[in-house]
């Protein structure tokens, strides 16, 4: 049975079990009723689909982990050792032939008798898999949920055990974060030192050519490759620079404007509005850019003289890191006005009590109260202006350019680590590595502004509340 049919069935028999859990506490209760149940027939109804559902589901995940492993292993014995030496060796290679013949990709006319047999190997023990998760996923659930029924008594603290099961699973749910967490570092940095194994660090962190076109065979003609990233961090920090000169400013200006002076007609109005933009697609805004943005730079600085001293190109920085930041507008004015409103109505008060203008008291009240959580709303911003790809992708190019030039074009972290993944990779090449590198890098970076932001946030906070 596939997971899409066992599931429901598994959703089924938990309702069932709640209707039987939920009718045999009314029937044990006898005569008396309700009141002398421990807790109410809802409980104990719960109490019986939690024990159907917990045990089976722990099943169906704990298989799903090690089926794919074993089966591939049992396939392995079939695979000839001649198929495997014509795949110069890499048994990941016949194993994806296996998989797309059994998958009904190939034809079995044009592979080896041996390839075929093993798909046909690989399709009766998946089919045999399948029926033994559900056998046993069934069974798992129906003895859990019996064994809860026959439990159920007056003196059944049900409720008790049902705010257990709600509880680890809410601590379950938020160790999730942790977990996916410390699996993304675990996955990153293990890749990255097979990367820093085949290139040198220093090179990597310091080298001022970024070429990673490598020879994949022995005896290929083709580039070494030159892994130094430093075009790639100038790059990534000019654009980002440049988001982040238009978004501050204006984001900070209209967070203002909206908790001092707007009315809240105005206010209505303009706030969703900016929220909208957070809403559009960043594809988008690679399309304005490229399309309205970019032929716009272009044709002003050749109007202007500029080309005779700069080069000007038709993807530029300058494209990209303005339509970048009115994307971010919207993260900024959202977190400054947040802060700006938490500020204590009586702080601004006694200043306008003391004489103070409107815009004294947004100076010298204000911008300082709220200072560090506007500093934290910059930082968020900056991450998110840092890890931006598309836009860049559409109207800065791919050219890794070691230029303060905002005419010119270059690229950015997550842009190259899009080109270097895309398509069909050899992931032992330094070439595909590099993509971990880079990601772990930008992970670093990232993961290093939103804790400053959360901290400066944080440590200054209490002292307005």
């Amino acid at each position: 049975m596939e997971s899409s049919v066992l599931l429901p069935v598994l959703a089924l028999l938990c309702a069932l079990a709640f209707v039987a859990g939920r009718s045999r506490s009314l029937a044990v209760a006898g005569v008396g009723g309700m009141r002398i149940l421990n807790s109410l027939p809802f409980y104990y109804g719960s109490l019986t689909a939690f024990w159907c559902a917990l045990p089976s589901l722990a099943v169906v995940l704990i298989w799903s982990i090690f089926d794919g492993v074993i089966i591939e292993n049992m396939v392995h014995a079939l695979v000839p050792p001649a198929a495997v030496e014509a795949a110069g060796g890499n048994i990941g290679l016949v194993m994806n032939q296996v998989r797309n013949l059994a998958a009904g990709h190939l034809s079995a006319d044009s592979v080896e008798p041996a390839i075929a047999a093993a798909a046909d190997r690989l399709v009766a023990l998946e089919r045999i898999n399948r029926w033994a998760l559900t056998g046993v996923a069934l069974s798992f659930a129906l003895i859990g949920a019996i064994l809860a029924w026959l439990k159920i008594n007056p003196q059944l603290r049900a409720r008790a055990k049902v705010e257990d099961i709600f509880r680890w699973t809410l601590l379950a749910c938020a160790s999730l974060a942790i977990l996916t967490t410390i699996g993304i570092v675990m996955s990153v940095l293990f890749e990255s030192m097979r990367f820093f194994s085949k290139v040198p660090v220093t090179e990597f962190l310091f080298g001022l050519e970024w070429s990673p076109q490598t020879a994949i065979r022995a005896d290929q003609q083709g580039s070494s490759g030159s892994f130094g990233a430093v075009p790639l961090f100038a790059g990534t920090l000019l654009i980002a620079g440049i988001a982040l000169l238009v978004a501050v400013p204006t984001g900070l200006m209209v967070a203002i404007y909206l908790t001092e002076y707007a009315s809240p007609r105005m206010r209505n109005l303009i706030k969703p509005v900016l929220e909208i933009l957070a809403g559009i697609p960043t594809v988008v805004y690679g399309f304005f850019a490229a399309l309205t943005v970019a032929p716009v730079i272009r044709d002003m600085g050749v109007n202007l003289g500029l080309d005779e001293w700069l080069t000007i190109s038709s993807e530029s920085a300058l494209a990209a890191g303005l339509v970048m930041g009115v994307m971010i507008i919207p993260f900024v004015s959202s977190l400054s006005d947040d802060v700006i409103t938490a500020v204590p109505r009586s702080l601004k008060d006694g200043a306008l009590g003391l004489g103070s203008t409107r815009s004294e008291v947004v100076k010298l009240v204000v911008i300082p109260a709220a200072l560090p959580g506007i500093v934290g709303s910059v930082l968020l911003a900056a991450s998110r202006a840092i890890g931006e790809t598309m836009i860049v992708v559409m109207a800065a190019g791919l050219a890794a350019n070691l230029t303060a030039n905002p005419f010119d074009s270059v690229t950015t972290v997550t842009v190259q680590i899009v080109t270097l993944l895309v398509g069909d990779q050899e992931f032992e090449s330094a070439k595909t590595l590099a993509a971990f590198a880079l990601g772990l890098v930008l992970f670093v970076v990232t993961l290093g502004l939103n804790y400053f932001a959360l901290y400066i946030v944080r440590k200054y906070r209490e002292q307005y509340e």
